[in-house]
Order: structure tokens, then sequence, then C-alpha cells
């Protein structure tokens, strides 16, 4: 069971939503939240496995919460971004806070869904509509560096590269274990390393990180 927090200072949006969510077998609407603070607070109480997460909120809003949670070692719960604002500044912001995923909420109820899950799962979202852009732009906004070894000291292994450029391509398990010629389980296995390595939350996050130490290249 996927346990939910909706967090929206709009009451007919978060009504919308936890009647959508609350449809699906394996979802749970554990809480609503109208605004950040009250956000962060039902988080830390019920440690819930996603956020649902508006960024534009009166006094906390979006961005600071998510920070909040993120932060939080005590907490699993994975923040998706749901906005009607299709703005990069809103976007690198909400990815620098620890979110782990981000959907326009003009997205037709299965992409919602898939996202929920996505993010649950550990795997991290983008909006279809944003993913190239937005990685390409945070690309370009960190320098490249040409060592191997990023400066937090990390070495990861080839394989682990080789796992780590696939991501950024967005492939999945399965299509990653096919371009390696690996069983998907070893791909769970350098996966796992990467996270362990990188103290990334999920896939997303991994994939930013591998852009900022200029080990993946998106353009």
């Amino acid at each position: 069971m996927i346990r939910i927090l909706i967090a929206d200072d709009q009451a007919v949006v978060r009504a919308g939503l936890s009647v959508i969510l609350g449809a699906e077998a394996d979802f749970e609407v554990v809480a609503e939240a109208a605004d950040g603070a009250e956000a962060a607070r039902l988080a830390r109480e019920l440690n819930p496995d996603v956020v649902c997460m508006d960024i534009r909120m009166p006094g906390t809003d979006g961005i600071e919460a998510t920070r909040t949670i993120a932060a939080d070692p005590s907490l699993h719960a994975a923040v998706l971004i749901l906005t009607t604002f299709d703005v990069d500044a809103d976007v690198f912001a909400a990815l620098e806070a620890g979110a782990a995923g981000f959907l326009l909420k003009g997205a037709d109820e299965a992409t919602l869904l898939a996202a929920v899950r996505s993010v649950a799962a550990g795997y991290g979202t983008l909006d279809q509509r944003l993913t190239r852009r937005i990685l390409h732009e945070f690309a370009d906004r960190r320098r490249p560096v040409s060592d191997p070894a990023p400066p937090t000291g990390i070495v990861l292994t080839e394989r682990e590269l080789d796992v780590l450029g696939l991501l950024a391509r967005g492939l999945s398990n399965a299509e990653i274990a096919g371009e390696l010629y690996v069983e998907p389980t070893t791909v769970k296995y350098h996966l796992a390393g990467l996270l362990q390595k990188t103290a990334s939350r999920d896939r997303l996050q991994v994939v930013l990180w591998g852009i900022r130490a200029g080990l993946v290249d998106v353009r």
C-alpha cells in the first residue's frame, strides 16, 4: 500500500486528487495539507510514502517544505511536485530541494498515477514535457569536470558509470539490462551501489548527482 499526503492550498484541488488517488486499490490518502508548514508537520507525524506537493502556497511554500522533508533522515517520503506553472526556476529549485519528481497539473490521470508509483518505487519522474529541456539546462548550469572521480572522493566502477549514463537517457532497468547484455538483477545491484555511494534517494537524484559531478552528458 502506497500511503500519500496531499499538499495544496486549493481545497478543490486537494479534493480532486484525493478522489483520483484514493480510488486506486494500492493507494491510501492519509492526510491533506493546505500549506507547506502543515505538509512538513504531517509528514513527520505520518511518515507517508509519497507527498504530492504544490509549489506556490501561502506562508511556507512547497520548495521549503520539500527541503525540510528531504533533509529529515527519519522520513522516507518521496516528494512529487505538482504545479500549474511550467517555470524552469521552480523545477530547478524543487530538484535541488530533494524532490523525487515534477509533474504539471495538466497531466492526465494515467500519467499522475504512474508518477506516484514511480516515485514511491524510488525511480523518480519528470514530466515528459520538461525532461530533456530541464536536464540540458541543469547540465549547462554546472561546470563539467574531466576527472572521473568527483570532488567528493566518490569513485564509481566502470559498470556503475555505464548504468549512470543509461539512467540519464531515461532507460528502465530492463532496457539498461538489454543495452549492457546483463540480467535485470545485475542492473538493480549496480543501481543500489550508485544510490548508496552518492547518498541519493532515487534514480532522478543520482542522475542529477552525475550531472553535478560532470559524469553525465545529456546534451
